[in-house]
């Protein structure tokens, strides 16, 4: 590696090469170097640059997006044509901690897939450990809302917002992004909007003044 040379057993010829070293580890090598169980001279020549990954857990509603990427490639995989997640079985992906991160996401997709029925993700197609989460502690969606749990209604407006707001509020971008039809997005939207929520508010408090009339 420091070298950047190779040499075939048996062979006293040195072949130079030029490549670039990826390693990925979910171990503390300082820890391991101090102690003495990772050598110290590996570390530092393959050390140039971290990344730190954050676990699955931490990242919100990206866990959907990424559930529905390996969707769409393992439905196309098998020939079946699947939608998404019913909204229980979301529920349930977010809620789970995923301490195999994403590849046991990646699994328990491919897992859904093969055992649905219907053209969405249901509750029982995932395996019984995301299932019994229901208890479970949610996900943040962010991390300044590391306290605040939220319906998965509220948590499906948030992150459209995010999105939009990312594209400069460019609709059919984030359509695009969302994976919907753009006349969905407008639909969301209007749903969310200041006076239809108001509407929706007085029209609910009218019928039951009207109830307790009569």
């Amino acid at each position: 590696l420091q070298e950047r040379t190779v040499r075939a057993v048996g062979s006293n010829a040195e072949v130079p090469f030029d490549a670039r070293v990826i390693a990925a580890t979910n171990r503390d090598l300082e820890t391991m170097v101090e102690e003495r169980r990772f050598r110290e001279d590996l570390f530092f020549r393959v050390n140039v640059i971290q990344l730190a990954v954050p676990p699955l857990r931490t990242r919100g509603p990206d866990v959907l997006l990424l559930a529905n990427a390996f969707l769409q490639q393992c439905a196309a995989r098998v020939d079946k044509r699947i939608v998404g997640f019913a909204p229980e079985a979301a529920e349930r992906i977010l809620s789970y901690p995923w301490p195999g991160n994403v590849r046991e996401l990646q699994n328990c997709v491919e897992r859904a897939v093969a055992l649905a029925s219907f053209d969405k993700i249901t509750v029982k197609d995932l395996p019984e450990r995301v299932r019994a989460n229901r208890g479970g502690t949610p996900i943040a969606i962010a991390e300044e809302d590391a306290v605040d749990f939220v319906s998965l209604d509220e948590l499906e407006r948030r992150y459209v917002l995010r999105v939009l707001a990312s594209v400069s509020g460019n609709k059919s971008a984030a359509a695009r992004i969302l994976r919907i039809e753009r006349k969905t997005l407008y639909r969301m939207l209007e749903r969310w909007s200041p006076a239809t929520t108001a509407a929706s508010a007085s029209a609910s408090a009218s019928a039951g003044s009207t109830g307790a009339t009569s």
